[in-house]
Parts: C-alpha cells; structure tokens; sequence
C-alpha cells in the first residue's frame, strides 16, 4: 500500500537528488533536500485539506489530481510562477526573466522579493476565505466546541466570511500605506497592490469555491435521484447525464484544488529564496515536496484517515488560518519559514492527539456500554 501510493515520490526523489548533483554537485544534492524537507512540512496541512476534497472524488480524477496535477504545481508553480512574477513585475518578457533567472541571481531573488506583497495579500486572502468558511458552518462534529459553537451561530449572517476578509484586507492595507509613508513615502502605491490583490485572492476563491461547490450540489442531486429510480434511469438515459454531471462536478473540485495547492505553494515559493536562489535548485527540491503532499493526500483518502481521526480536518483548517494571518503579516514583517511550518504541524499533531484521544474514550464507553 505505501509502495503504491508513494512509489512515484520515491522515483521523482531519486531523479531529483541524481539531477542535483549533476546539475552542482554535493552542495546541490544537500540544497534539494532540504528544500524537499521544508516543502513537506510547510504542506501537511494542504495535504489533509487536499483529502477532505479529493475523497469525494472517483478514481479516474483522483488519478489526474496525481498527474497532470502534479505537473501543473511542480512546472507550474514551483518553475513557471516565480518567473511570470519577475516578469510582471519588472515590467519584462517572459524569456527574459528566465535569463535573468539564469544569469543575475540576485537581481531575480531581488524582483521577486519586491513582488511579495500583492503574492502574500492574493493567497493570504485565498486562504483567509477557506479558514473562514469552515470555522462559520455548524458541523456535527466540533473539536473547540468553546470556540466553534459560537462562530457557528454567528455563521447564519450572509456574507460574513467575505466582510471579515475584507476588513482584515483593507487594516492589512492601511497598516502597510502608514508603514510606508514612515519611510518617506516612497513605497505607498503598494497599499494599492495589497487592496488589489488581495480583492483578486477574495475573487478567485468565491468563483473557483462557488463553481465547486455548485457542481457538488449539482452531482448529490443526480446522486439522490439515480439511487431512487435507478431503473427508470437505464432506461430513459439519465444515468448518461448523471456521469456528465460527475464529469463537470470533479473538474471544478480539480480546479478548486489546483488553486488551492497554488495558495499553499505561496509560502514555499517565497520561503525557498531563503535557501537558494537559483530556480532549477528551487523546481528540483520543492518539486519532490510537492509530489510527497500528492500522495500523503491519496494516501489519506484510502486509508480513510480522515475518518477515522475527525479532528484532523479542523486542525488543517486551523493551520490554513494561522498560514493566512503570517502571509498577511510578511507583506511588512519578516517571518522565519521554520514558525511558519511549526505553526502547521503543532495544530495538526493537536487535532490528531485529540482525534486519538476521542476514539479510547468512545472505545471505552462503547465497551462499559456492553459489559
């Protein structure tokens, strides 16, 4: 089972760290691993999120997540996305970013660096809007149900996740135009970066969640009515729509999933310039993380990990909320990229220590129940 579910990791890491040394010997071999270890441990919680998701999802998708997936966040957001932010930025073409990425390193890490608020306030917010959603639902199962219950009752105002995501924006924002105007003035238009990138952040997640969550309505309906009259479906055809009605629904779960690991890649990104500079080293050590966190995110779908350890799913959430309010953070304070993995690994290993913890207790009423 682990061999299956983490066998491509374990080729790609092979072919990585070969490629590293290759490409600049034992201080590249060592650089890549330790970009993988930052990578896995920044992107647990992605990956238990990522879960909650793609169990919903049929085999055929869960294979393309693993796929094309992949492809699209290792080329995609650890080789592709720290380029177009240098040429957006600088003003530049593509390839002459890539240049640049090749031939002036530090002028690169410098750009990119630049680029970071309207990174840190798009994804901050993307992020700030999942944590939201989850802590307003009134769910069954609470784990800090002294803080839960609560926000729950105050989740059946309209619109609320947004309006607090977007006073949180506009304080992140002004905080960051007092802070420039404190340095003569010369940075103020990033306040307006912020603002519009973090109302693009707040924008994707309600069209890609929206989309999503439409077709998941859309496809426990199709659901509900073939389990009724799975009959007089054959017959009439609707079985056909209904797998069409799949088809669109697990896009848009994909789609909303791609976006999602780009948000938790932000941090990643930006956290491996700390270590190196230099994109193929980047692509190479960051690329081997990101297939971990695929199949760490299989591997709990099938063992049904997410079931069995109920509060996992909360610690995740909480985890994206305090990634959330860091990134926010970073657009004007420096955050060590160590807290920001601690941070997500103490919340989860909480959630999982209390999940434990539930099941001896229910194991045990269950047992005195019987004696």
């Amino acid at each position: 089972m682990v061999l299956k579910t983490f066998g491509w990791s374990f080729a790609i890491t092979a072919l990585g760290l070969v490629a590293a040394v290759l490409y600049g010997g034992w201080e590249a071999f060592g650089i890549v691993a330790i970009l993988s270890i930052l990578e896995i441990s920044l992107s647990f919680d992605n990956a238990v999120v990522n879960a909650g998701i793609l169990k919903k999802m049929n085999a055929f998708w869960q294979k393309i997540f693993l796929t094309v997936g992949v492809l699209i966040a290792v080329f995609g957001m650890r080789l592709v996305f720290p380029v177009v932010i240098v040429a957006i930025s600088a003003k530049i073409g593509p390839i002459e970013a890539v240049d640049l990425a090749m031939t002036d390193k530090d002028m690169y890490k410098q750009l990119v660096t630049d680029a970071h608020p309207s990174i840190a306030a798009f994804g901050g917010m993307f992020l700030l809007m999942i944590f939201l959603d989850f802590i307003f639902e009134d769910r069954d199962i609470k784990w800090l149900a002294w803080l839960e219950r609560p926000l729950a009752k105050l989740g059946k105002i309209d619109m609320l996740s947004a309006c607090i995501a977007l006073i949180v924006l506009v304080i992140t924002a002004m905080t960051f135009a007092t802070h420039a105007h404190q340095h003569g003035g010369a940075h103020v238009d990033k306040a307006q970066t912020v603002l519009i990138s973090g109302v693009l952040g707040l924008i994707t997640y309600m069209i890609v969640g929206g989309l999503s969550g439409y077709f998941e309505n859309k496809l426990e309906e199709e659901e509900e009515a073939e389990h009724e009259a799975e009959e007089e479906a054959k017959k009439s055809g609707k079985s056909v729509s209904a797998v069409a009605m799949a088809g669109k629904a697990a896009f848009f779960m994909f789609l909303y999933l791609e976006v999602l690991d780009a948000s938790f890649s932000f941090d990643g990104v930006i956290g491996a310039f700390a270590i190196t500079n230099d994109i193929v080293l980047m692509a190479l050590g960051l690329g081997i993380g990101a297939m971990y966190v695929r199949s760490l995110t299989v591997y709990l779908v099938r063992q049904g990990t997410l079931d069995d350890y109920v509060y996992l799913e909360h610690g995740a959430h909480y985890a994206i909320g305090a990634l959330a309010v860091i990134l926010l953070v970073t657009i004007q304070h420096e955050i060590n990229e160590v807290i920001t993995g601690l941070v997500g690994v103490v919340l989860i290993a909480w959630s999982f220590w209390s999940s434990v913890r539930r099941n001896k207790r229910l194991e045990l009423e269950g047992s005195t129940a019987e004696a």
